[in-house]
């Protein structure tokens, strides 16, 4: 059994290549990151232990980690891994990355116009023009400490000041942008924007230094009704095969072994334990800086 807050279109290709290989029956439990830790908590509560094997966003893994229902496991796909796919207490994995990277409609704006740097994104051109993300409190921090904190928060402050429009979703946003609504996007996920090149929208990505991921794990749980079952699962998840399968969804696989456009260039992790210890401190100033400035988060 895996619980997961992977969308069913992305998880099942794996599910069922797996299931192919090894003949063995995997039962799928899938919500929201904060839905499926608060549903492993209560039932560990309760001492009933259901699922085999977890799989979110890194926040939610490390919540779980926190709350002793994961357990450290070895895979010899790890060698395939980078340093940033393994956190401190390595009891999740990385099997995937989410990229903040910018985004821009190539019908609104001109090839020499697109930023090179987030510099650029302070430019008179771009007021009122840019999106954001209301729920991207966690990139802001990253953003901040790899600037250093006072040029970090000079850049935040210039670029509230432009005023962004404050968007909820990613791919809300995405879809502004390449309907022209919106002519560009400081922060979304690249393999979202991918996804809409290749179904021929008008919108283009580009990494910018720094560029921040959030990552996607994968972890065996701390009590598996089926531990040899969820230790072979995980192993797939990393596998070059597992992999392939997450590159063909246009996600971005953690495996070296695996080549994606996706990642073709240098990158920093958002540290999930950071993202929970430090959460109050960064969401306050995000939303005094840019949501209830904004008035609106929509």
């Amino acid at each position: 059994t895996m619980y997961t807050s992977l969308n069913p279109k992305d998880s099942g290709p794996i599910v069922e290549a797996f299931e192919k290989k090894y003949n063995i029956k995997v039962t799928v439990w899938r919500s929201s990151g904060e839905e499926l830790t608060e549903r492993a908590v209560t039932e560990a509560q309760a001492h009933r232990y259901t699922p085999d094997v977890m799989e979110s966003d890194g926040v939610e893994m490390e919540i779980l980690a926190r709350e002793h229902l994961l357990q450290e496991f070895y895979s010899p796909n790890f060698k395939d891994l980078p340093p940033a796919a393994f956190t401190k207490n390595r009891l999740y994995v990385a099997d995937r990355f989410n990229f903040f990277t910018i985004a821009y409609n190539t019908n609104l704006v001109k090839p020499a116009d697109v930023p090179n740097s987030y510099q650029d994104l302070l430019l008179p051109r771009w007021q009122g023009k840019i999106a954001l993300g209301a729920y991207d409190s966690d990139w802001f921090a990253a953003m901040v400490k790899s600037m250093g904190e006072k040029q970090g928060m000079a850049f935040f402050t210039k670029l509230a000041a432009s005023k962004p429009q404050m968007r909820k979703g990613h791919t809300l946003i995405a879809e502004l942008v390449a309907s022209g609504e919106i002519p560009i996007a400081a922060a979304l996920y690249n393999h979202a924007v991918e996804r809409l090149v290749l179904a021929g929208a008008p919108i283009k990505w580009k990494a910018l230094s720094p560029t921040m991921g959030r990552p996607g794990a994968v972890g065996v749980s701390s009590n598996p009704p089926h531990p040899y079952a969820a230790l072979l699962f995980a192993d797939f998840m990393l596998s070059p095969e597992g992999q392939e399968l997450i590159k063909s969804r246009d996600r971005v696989p953690a495996s070296t072994a695996v080549k994606s456009t996706l990642n073709q260039f240098p990158y920093k992790m958002i540290d999930p334990g950071i993202t929970l210890d430090e959460s109050a401190k960064w969401q306050k100033l995000w939303e005094d800086m840019f949501i209830s400035q904004s008035g609106k988060g929509n």
